[in-house]
């Protein structure tokens, strides 16, 4: 059985001071959910001080992007060094990223690279632009980012191990989330249907398979994300192939985060 999963995408919101107000609205809780991976990821000023408050906590910690160098003159960047002493997990390949910055498949390789070297468990994001899904290209332009962020990547890292197959088999599906996120439902207020996501959760896990092995592509948590709410968050998670949600807005209400992450562990203990 894989464990459920739902991390909070607090993108470009919240001071540190705002931060920590709704970490303390969600702590309580959060922290009598169990059974499920619970993750929050804010603005990288607010790391530190959202570390402190999570320890001895079942409450996770992520970023929400990192660079690809461990380090070097890359001005305004963050490597991955800086992170893992704080952060077990990072967001990587977002859309916006994709489109705002410019970030490419190769680039969000080399970073799924570093962060898995580097200690990091990825969130790897991917999802069709609504006229890719307009024009029928949903499955091309998944098989591609799949195919692309995890070229040169096998079980165990990027450059395998010492340990024995089946241990980096488990370390790499511990290690590995993907999200799929179709760009035309983030922040639109249009979910897919939870039948909509099952089908494309269950071709991803089909790259997957074709990349790695069926019993890999099995053992992988795949997230549903875009205008994911407590109300909604049971359609997509009853779906057996669906193991929870990258959630956006809604994860900066600490009431509706909370919901999400019950109705979840609710659902996936039945």
């Amino acid at each position: 059985m894989r464990t459920p999963f739902v991390a909070g995408n607090w993108k470009m919101n919240t001071t540190v001071a705002e931060a920590e107000k709704l970490v303390l609205e969600m702590l309580d809780g959060l922290g009598r959910i169990g059974g499920i991976e619970k993750v929050l990821c804010p603005p990288f000023v607010s790391l530190v001080a959202i570390e402190m408050m999570l320890k001895g906590s079942t409450i996770k910690l992520g970023a929400q992007n990192m660079h690809f160098e461990t380090k070097g003159a890359y001005t305004g960047e963050i490597s991955p060094l800086m992170l893992s002493d704080m952060c077990e997990f990072v967001i990587l390949g977002h859309s916006e990223r994709r489109h705002y910055f410019g970030e490419t498949d190769e680039i969000v390789n080399k970073k799924v690279k570093t962060a898995l070297t580097g200690g990091l468990k990825p969130i790897l994001c991917i999802g069709e632009r609504l006229e890719e899904k307009e024009a029928g290209k949903t499955e091309e332009v998944l098989s591609r980012q799949v195919r692309n962020a995890l070229d040169g990547i096998r079980p165990g890292g990027p450059s395998g191990g010492s340990e024995s197959r089946q241990t980096q088999d488990e370390h790499m599906t511990a290690r590995l989330v993907i999200a799929y996120e179709p760009v035309w439902a983030i922040g639109t207020g249009k979910a897919a249907t939870g039948e909509e996501a099952a089908t494309t959760i269950h071709f991803i896990r089909g790259i997957v398979a074709d990349l790695w092995t069926e019993a890999l592509a099995q053992d992988l948590r795949v997230l549903y994300g875009g205008s994911v709410t407590s109300a909604n968050i049971g359609e997509f998670v009853s779906q057996p192939v669906i193991d929870g949600a990258l959630v956006g807005g809604a994860s900066l209400k600490a009431e509706e985060f909370v919901g999400i992450v019950e109705r979840t562990a609710e659902i996936r203990r039945a």
